[in-house]
């Protein structure tokens, strides 16, 4: 049909050319960002994954820096071990040089003199060797690096403390010789302290051992705060049985001897037992047995074995720690009935509850020292209740002493091969934090090209969602570039159609 008010050929070539040019643009938006996304309307599903996938290109990078970062600490604080390590080397080669008896007195005090310039230095580097100003070689660090992209993906460092009293050469410290020694029965007395309303265990004074009859005199305390009064005795015995091979570790040096083995009983049992509430206790009794070890270690090398109530032989004299393990308290009346039951006791026997009713009361007991049945305590020491030991010095013959010194001493022949062992421990343990933090290194180092592959794969596998194909898109545009000339011409032979009608008004 023939018409003048209504162009289809145009209409329908404006639709076309409209289109075609909708995609030129399109191609443009493309090619000129390299993004196949550019919005959200151009693939949505596609556009959500490729975001996610970038939020983790991102963190492994970020992941990767972050290790990187890990290497550059560890290498800080391996520098400075390395350093401690050539001073221990130092003075290794000091003592090795004064345990020769060509070397006289003098020649020793010099050589001691440096020995101690040195142990400072290694204090000194320990604590100034520092990262982002965290100190690294005092111990306490304990880091944790975030080495992956995701939550929780992390490992942990932690270093010890490398100063010269941590690593025993330098400070309070005892260098021992273990020999064998013969044992016999020995008798066990201590005094007693008042335990006023309010006291708690770990701030009670100092007990000192006594070489009394006996006697204990203590306070029992109930929990309403009235105080009332225990007297009685308290007695024990270490009885030598057989030989038995015994062990002694300070920090890591292993030596062992021969001692007499046994079993430490004791017992502690008052007559009568009042109260300030009037309630009266006719028997108390605590009973048990020990362990005994060897205690003959000097002030020394800090990182002694944890022993529950350890103390410190004092003077040049070898010594034995009995230790009470478990323990049973039990409180009866004049009949005989028992009276709030049996308390278990663990380690020291510190402290034990006994009650009746409502009240309930604690009665403490606390050894610092034993008396050998020869009268002898010189190997006793005081230590505090928060910590409480027993000591017992061996009762017959030693055939080597303790020796209580400052620092390492390298003085005498002795001293200086006693050092080169202490020297050694200490080499050997900054070799095993260095041999730590190598180990940490090369596993960061492979951490970061793990990541690095990660990323890239992840990557590649984001471009192929996000990434416009240059040559397929250039092809669409040159297309719709064509189509878009063709339509503007059919355009124009369309609007010109109309003109044929006028023949027909003629």
């Amino acid at each position: 049909m023939s018409s003048i008010n209504t162009n289809m050929g145009s209409i329908n070539a404006q639709s076309n050319l409209a289109a075609t040019q909708k995609a030129v643009q399109n191609s443009l938006s493309k090619l000129s960002s390299g993004y196949r996304i550019t919005k959200a309307a151009d693939d949505a599903a596609g556009l959500a994954i490729s975001e996610k996938m970038r939020g983790q290109i991102s963190g492994l990078k970020q992941a990767s820096s972050n290790a990187q970062s890990a290497i550059s600490l560890i290498q800080t604080g391996e520098g400075g071990l390395s350093e401690t390590q050539s001073i221990l080397q130092r003075m290794r080669e000091l003592a090795v040089q004064s345990a020769s008896d060509t070397n006289t007195a003098d020649d020793r005090k010099k050589i001691q003199s440096e020995v101690d310039q040195l142990g400072k230095e290694i204090t000194r580097i320990s604590n100034t060797t520092e990262f982002n100003t965290q100190n690294l070689l005092a111990g306490g660090l304990k880091n944790t690096f975030q080495i992956g992209a995701n939550k929780d993906q992390n490992i942990t460092l932690s270093v010890g403390a490398m100063d010269a009293q941590s690593l025993g050469v330098a400070g309070d410290s005892v260098l021992y010789g273990l020999g064998t020694a013969t044992t016999g029965v020995s008798a066990i007395t201590a005094a007693g302290h008042d335990l006023v309303a309010g006291d708690k265990i770990s701030t009670l004074a100092e007990v000192a051992a006594t070489k009394s009859s006996g006697i204990i005199a203590t306070t029992a305390t109930k929990s309403n705060g009235s105080a009332g009064a225990l007297t009685g005795t308290t007695a024990g015995a270490y009885n030598g049985a057989s030989d038995a091979t015994l062990t002694v570790r300070v920090d890591s040096i292993v030596t062992t001897g021969s001692v007499g083995s046994g079993n430490l009983k004791q017992t502690v049992s008052a007559a009568s037992v009042s109260t300030d509430g009037g309630n009266s206790y006719t028997k108390v009794a605590v009973t048990g047995s020990g362990a005994f070890s060897y205690a003959g270690m000097n002030l020394a090398i800090a990182a002694t074995t944890n022993t529950t109530g350890g103390g410190n032989a004092v003077g040049d004299t070898q010594s034995f720690k009995v230790t009470a393990e478990y323990k049973k308290l039990q409180l009866t009346n004049s009949s005989g009935t028992a009276i709030g039951g049996i308390v278990n006791v663990y380690n020291n026997m510190t402290s034990a509850v006994i009650g009746q009713g409502d009240h309930t009361a604690s009665v403490t007991f606390n050894f610092t020292g034993l008396d050998s049945a020869g009268g002898k305590s010189d190997a006793i020491t005081k230590t505090s209740t928060a910590s409480t030991a027993a000591q017992l010095s061996a009762d017959g013959t030693v055939s080597s002493n303790a020796i209580t010194q400052k620092g390492i001493n390298v003085s005498t022949q002795t001293d200086a091969n006693l050092a080169i062992k202490a020297i050694d421990q200490a080499i050997n343990t900054v070799s095993q934090e260095r041999s730590k933090l190598g180990a940490m290194q090369n596993r960061l180092e492979h951490t970061i090209a793990n990541l690095g592959t990660s990323s890239e794969n992840l990557t590649s596998a984001e471009s192929n969602i996000r990434d416009v194909d240059m040559a397929a898109e250039m092809s669409k545009f040159t297309k719709n570039q064509v189509l878009a000339q063709a339509g503007v011409a059919m355009l124009a032979q369309a609007n010109q159609a109309p003109q044929t009608i006028l023949k027909l008004l003629q």
